[in-house]
């Protein structure tokens, strides 16, 4: 039997709530969201901040997630936006909005290397009818530059 959530991502936030303070608790959670979504799992990605709209996520730079080029892949990026979209999506949606990603644009502005963060804010709208919504996920690298930027589309929905 389903259980009905005051919002799509309650169960998530619930999980951070409770592990995010504790010794290793963000890792947990990271895995845990790895686990739910194993592509996204795949690059080993870690959450630190999470909720009221808002993620960043922080990858480190290893041979697993690199190119040809000695830096980053660009997929490896993609999928790091992704995810910050999608958990400050989760962390910000309200009860009665269901919402999915209808499209993904990357701007890649230099090589990628070394440990990144991403970044994505979402402040949803009142949505009384079906709509589209763009988030915008930045890349940074250790120094603070803009590596990539992402636009991920949702279409958003009464639920």
């Amino acid at each position: 039997m389903a259980r009905s959530l005051s919002a799509p991502g309650a169960v998530i936030q619930e999980w951070w709530r409770r592990l995010s303070p504790l010794p290793g608790g963000k890792t947990l959670f990271s895995i845990a969201v790895g686990r739910m979504a194993p592509y996204t799992g795949s690059i080993g990605a870690r959450v630190e901040e999470f909720g009221g709209g808002y993620a960043r996520w922080t990858m480190r730079d290893r041979k697993k997630v690199r190119n040809h080029l000695n830096s980053v892949h660009a997929v490896a990026l993609v999928n790091l936006a992704e995810v910050a979209s999608g958990t400050a999506m989760m962390s910000g949606m309200p009860a009665g909005v269901r919402g999915i990603v209808t499209g993904l644009s990357m701007e890649y502005l230099k090589k990628a290397r070394g440990t990144l963060t991403a970044d994505c804010r979402c402040q949803v709208p009142v949505v009384t009818s079906e709509m589209d919504f763009p988030l915008v996920a930045e890349i940074r690298n250790s120094a603070g530059e803009m590596v990539a930027r992402a636009t991920i589309q949702w279409r958003l929905a009464p639920a």
